[in-house]
């Protein structure tokens, strides 16, 4: 029976068409008893909890096709890993079991209730007797981006969940209702109970919620819990090495689709090469657009060999997407996808849906027994060291660098006896190296992929003396700001410095022993010294 103390919760504003002929008619999960249906195109509230000032005119939310496909599909993703439906087909929500099903209705008319995002009653998905949530298109702008949020968060109202809050860690004091997550790019997170309008990566989330610093909210567990009357999805593919689903290479081609669907799935696949190749691989988490938008997943893949041992790992720290590039020998290989966390998210929701798209094209008999790339970070530089087994003679011999996961180029040419290479990047950034060997019969290879997370340099540093130009260089991991004393503190100039190397002239200062001061944004500072020969 429906609490006689109603609690409605509003989402947060962020800031204040043509009608529609007809919505189209979409489904994430037809076989799903409960359903999500999203209202466009205008309904009349009456008779529920809203009603208390009479029938409640909603007019259609205005946006079109294009929009409502994308917002659907938003949407749809955020309740991907649970066994229910989400769709715009009113039919499907008629059908469907009336203490198991919700309509939340995207409008241009707010007056009634004011200005907010969105508004729903907690726990009303089971109430039974079709009381709605609401989001304002309007005041949202019509801005595709935010109204799916304000959708998956007023519908997470109705399963139960309240607000994910943030509190200050020492005194538990509250900051805000509605926690805005961290960092940026594709990875950059949030909450979906939160707010998450101005990041890419918006999750389910186990923190605080708003009634207190000690009130722990596990969102996967409330929504799944029984309380709804629903639950995860059914596994889609085995999660060891003896259930793992077979690839089947078609034109040297294959494709699979699976989903993540709690933090504890793994997909694993195998696949059979008759002979040398080298092997690609996109492993794609489910997205509307560039930069992986509207992904709930980030992608981990695991390469293991037909014996089961790891190969290698791939997961680029600053992308959502994995990047398999590598030439294998025959035999047969297995892959494990599963969901991770990143700088900024925790591994915990990070799930969703997601696509493997392989080619691979064949090569001669491999001309070297081994061709392994390995690596480590010692303190800011990346010491980069590898094994060549070969029968013919290396005549080319690189090493690739990609920021991004995808586009590799070239760092460094290196002599084709060495077999390490070590640097100091300036990229504040995660970096992949693979290396490129070509041999005197015309073979050509790349190596793994590695991957090391460059933390750069904490404090800046000045690159060697100055030289017969009259400049040294500097060595910054930020914006700072510098001042040059002479040894007896004397301020000899000042100016700024850009993250990266930086030249300064000081031709016509006098020979002796300076002290170079830094300082930061944040007030701190640092000092090295420098000789003028």
């Amino acid at each position: 029976m429906k609490k006689l103390l109603l609690t409605f919760f509003a989402i947060a504003l962020i800031g204040s068409g043509k009608l529609l002929a007809q919505v189209p008619k979409l489904s994430s999960h037809p076989s799903a008893a409960a359903t999500i249906f999203l209202d466009f195109d205008g309904h009349t509230v009456e008779g529920t909890s809203w009603n208390y000032m009479g029938p409640i005119e909603c007019g259609a939310s205005t946006l079109s096709n294009t929009s409502i496909n994308t917002i659907f599909n938003r949407v749809a993703e955020d309740y991907r890993p649970f066994d229910v439906n989400i769709t715009t087909d009113s039919t499907v929500f008629l059908n469907a079991p009336l203490a198991k099903r919700m309509r939340v209705i995207i409008t241009v008319s707010s007056s009634w209730y004011g200005s907010a995002g969105g508004v729903a009653f907690n726990g009303s998905f089971t109430w039974g007797d079709d009381t709605p949530c609401f989001v304002f298109s309007k005041l949202l702008n019509n801005n595709v981006k935010n109204v799916s949020e304000a959708i998956s968060h007023e519908a997470g109202h109705t399963l139960g969940l309240f607000h994910q809050a943030q509190y200050d860690e020492t005194t538990c004091a509250k900051l805000t209702d509605y926690h805005r997550g961290e960092g940026s790019g594709q990875i950059g997170w949030a909450p979906i109970m939160g707010v998450g309008y101005y990041q890419n990566f918006t999750l389910w989330h186990n923190g605080s919620n708003s009634l207190g610093c000690t009130s722990q909210q596990n969102d996967l567990e409330v929504i799944t819990g029984g309380r709804n009357g629903f639950g995860f999805r059914s596994d889609d593919h085995g999660s060891t090495f003896e259930t793992s689903t077979k690839a089947i290479i078609a034109n040297n081609e294959f494709e699979l689709n699976g989903v993540i669907m709690q933090n504890t799935d793994n997909d694993y696949f195998s696949f059979d090469l008759p002979s040398s190749a080298r092997f690609e691989l996109d492993a794609i988490p489910y997205n509307v657009g560039t930069g992986n938008a509207g992904s709930n997943l980030d992608m981990q893949v695991s390469l293991y060999s037909g014996s089961e041992a790891l190969l290698n790992v791939y997961n680029p720290g600053n992308l959502l997407n994995s990047i398999i590039d590598t030439v294998l020998s025959s035999g047969t290989y297995y892959l494990k996808v599963e969901g991770r966390g990143n700088q900024f998210a925790p591994n915990y929701a990070s799930l969703g849906s997601y696509a493997l798209q392989a080619k691979t094209n064949n090569v001669a008999p491999l001309p070297l027994r081994v061709f392994n790339l390995n690596g480590k970070i010692d303190g800011a530089n990346h010491q980069l060291n590898w094994v060549i087994d070969a029968d013919e003679q290396v005549v080319n011999l690189r090493i690739e660098v990609s920021t991004d996961g995808r586009t590799f180029t070239a760092l460094k040419a290196v002599d084709n006896n060495a077999r390490s290479y070590t640097y100091q990047p300036l990229q504040k950034q995660t970096l992949r190296y693979r290396l490129f060997v070509e041999f005197d019969n015309g073979r050509y290879y790349y190596s793994n992929a590695l991957t090391l997370q460059n933390h750069a340099v904490s404090n800046p540093k000045v690159l060697g003396n100055v030289q017969s130009n009259g400049q040294f260089q500097v060595l910054a991991p930020d914006n700072l700001q510098y001042r040059l004393f002479s040894f007896d503190g004397k301020q000899i100039q000042q100016g700024n410095l850009s993250a990266g190397v930086n030249a300064i002239n000081i031709k016509n200062a006098a020979k002796g022993l300076y002290v170079i001061q830094y300082q930061d944004k944040n007030g701190q500072q640092f000092t090295d010294k420098i000789l003028i020969p």
